[in-house]
């Protein structure tokens, strides 16, 4: 059977990062942790990260009786996942934001918190902007088109998933002809299997919007693995609910932000987490590891890396790594992303009888979402910079930036989205912790090659982090579930 399409899984896709405005509380500076762990300090497992992989891992570690120390190179803590506060008294996310059906870990963490979720605004018509600057309201599936663009388009995703439904979750590698998956661009499929121009448009399109990633970039065994992922245990992924608002990955979003589960967790751990201390090598000896950063060294049992793999291969490790692994950190990059939160008095496009979600072919930002709070007090349109038009502008100012996406609003939404009352930019390929934004992916060729070295333990080093997870990895449920699949390895044994 063919799967049923909807507005929001087809154009409703935009990469989500998160963002906002709560302060950590109770963590402590290299000297402060070596004052309470002492000048050569020795604990049972230290924690390389304190984003949500990390802290989850720690969290996990320390309510089993171990002694943990989390080193965090930012001055936060958090990693892809940031809040900020307006100047209206509201919180908005610069990074990570959205869960959905599916993503049980992320909730049940947010649950324990006591922090609650909402679902976003998905009432009215959305916008499809086409590359000749025309602007075309629709309501209902997808944007005017004929019925055999539909039809080949319903059957390119069905294609999709009974693709992803051979994928193994836990070893992409072994699928049945995973060297040819692997051997081919999801571009390259996309031109071999489907000739109606439409459809080819929505699936380049999805790829940049969902993925924040081009097309010919991504090898179509990722693609495929990714959509696989995009479930639990007893729900297998599919497209759909990949790329959906409303009941997908991008369903609901958390009152008061993301940022508060990081911030929770680390003031629950106090001085075991350590920020400004990069971690600059990992020397291991027999069955311990010493874990040198900025002004601290500490020797454990057990290190937990929860990084990108991207970042995690900076780190200089004695002795090397096997080669697979440093093979797959040198072709395993962050997502190109940049991500502008545009704040007005009111959400003054509900007036007009719109959702707030575009679907761009051309312009700086060609995906956005409505993101004001759950009450509507003000109004926030969601812009994201996805791939190439990410790098289009890496070399622009800020305030450059700032005024080719309100040029694209006020042609999306009329002049009224030209003056904003706030403008927040997050650029995460220009951060020094961070060099991208979520998913990460993989080339043609990796997976295979190199893929079986992202959970495989490296002496008494074990891997964390949204893109090692058997389920939503690259998303915040991916970066919960990593944490607690570290922790539950170490104190196996």
């Amino acid at each position: 059977m063919r799967p049923q399409l909807n507005r929001r899984s087809l154009l409703g896709a935009g990469v989500a990062l998160g963002a906002g405005a709560a302060t950590t509380a109770a963590v402590a500076s290299p000297a402060r942790a070596q004052a309470t762990e002492g000048a050569d300090a020795v604990v049972d497992t230290v924690v390389v990260g304190a984003g949500l992989a990390g802290l989850t891992a720690a969290r996990k570690l320390v309510a089993a009786g171990k002694k943990v120390l989390v080193l965090e190179a930012r001055d936060r803590v958090g990693g892809r996942v940031h809040d900020i506060g307006l100047a209206n008294g509201g919180t908005i996310e610069r990074g990570g934001q959205f869960t959905g059906p599916t993503q049980t870990r992320l909730q049940a963490l947010a649950d324990e918190l006591g922090v609650k979720t909402f679902t976003g605004y998905n009432t009215g018509e959305s916008i499809y902007y086409t590359a000749d600057g025309t602007v075309i309201r629709y309501s209902g599936a997808l944007p005017p088109m004929d019925n055999d663009s539909y039809q080949a388009l319903g059957q390119a995703i069905y294609q999709l998933d009974t693709l992803a439904s051979t994928i193994p979750v836990d070893a992409p590698w072994t699928a049945p002809k995973a060297e040819e998956l692997d051997g081919q661009t999801f571009a390259s499929w996309i031109e071999g299997n489907v000739t109606n121009a439409n459809a080819k448009t929505i699936l380049h399109l999805m790829s940049n919007g969902a993925l924040s990633a081009e097309s010919r970039d991504i090898s179509l065994l990722w693609i495929l693995n990714y959509i696989a992922v995009s479930g639990n245990e007893t729900n297998p992924g599919n497209l759909t609910r990949l790329i959906s608002t409303l009941g997908g990955a991008r369903d609901s979003r958390f009152v008061g932000g993301p940022y508060q589960l990081a911030t929770k967790m680390a003031a629950a751990l106090g001085s075991k987490v350590v920020l400004k201390a990069p971690v600059r090598r990992i020397v291991q000896s027999g069955s311990s590891a010493l874990v040198v950063a900025d002004g601290l060294a500490v020797t454990a049992s057990s290190v937990v890396v929860a990084l990108p793999p991207t970042l995690a291969g900076r780190i200089v490790y004695s002795p090397a790594l096997p080669a697979t692994r440093d093979q797959l950190t040198q072709r395993f990059p962050l997502s190109s992303i940049g991500k502008a939160i545009v704040v007005y008095d009111k959400p003054f496009w509900r007036d007009a009888g719109l959702n707030g979600q575009v679907a761009a072919l051309t312009g700086t930002t060609r995906s956005t979402f409505d993101n004001s709070p759950p009450d509507g007090s003000y109004g926030a349109l969601l812009a994201f910079l996805d791939g190439d038009q990410m790098r289009a502008v890496e070399d622009k100012s800020d305030a450059t930036i700032r005024q080719l996406i309100l040029d694209d609003l006020a042609r999306y939404f009329g002049s009224q989205a030209a003056t904003p009352t706030e403008f927040v930019l997050g650029r995460w390929d220009a951060e020094e912790y961070t060099r991208g934004g979520a998913p990460g992916f993989t080339p043609p060729g990796v997976l295979t090659r190199f893929g079986s070295s992202i959970r495989k333990t490296a002496g008494v080093i074990h891997w964390a982090g949204a893109e090692t997870a058997t389920f939503w990895n690259g998303h915040m449920e991916g970066a919960v579930r990593s944490g607690e699949q570290a922790a539950a390895d170490i104190l196996k044994g």
